[in-house]
């Protein structure tokens, strides 16, 4: 698994939007993957779903940082 935060954002996204995002400029990326953390540090909801699955509660805050983005 990735270390860097970028990495890990890439990783927990779906591959359409891995693929969008892979092709952005560096700061695009940074930005969002702080986004990212972000959400996974704010949302209680995502801290029960991360004892559950780790891996789902990154892709459930991916995928909310992008729906804003798209927004």
């Amino acid at each position: 698994m990735p270390a860097d935060s970028v990495g890990r954002f890439l990783a927990a996204l779906d591959p359409e939007h891995r693929k969008a995002v892979g092709a952005r400029p560096d700061a695009d990326q940074e930005r969002l993957a702080a986004a990212w953390e972000r959400e996974l540090e704010a949302d209680d909801e995502l801290d029960t779903l991360d004892e559950l699955s780790p891996a789902a509660a990154e892709a459930e805050a991916a995928r909310r940082v992008m729906e804003r983005e798209s927004e």
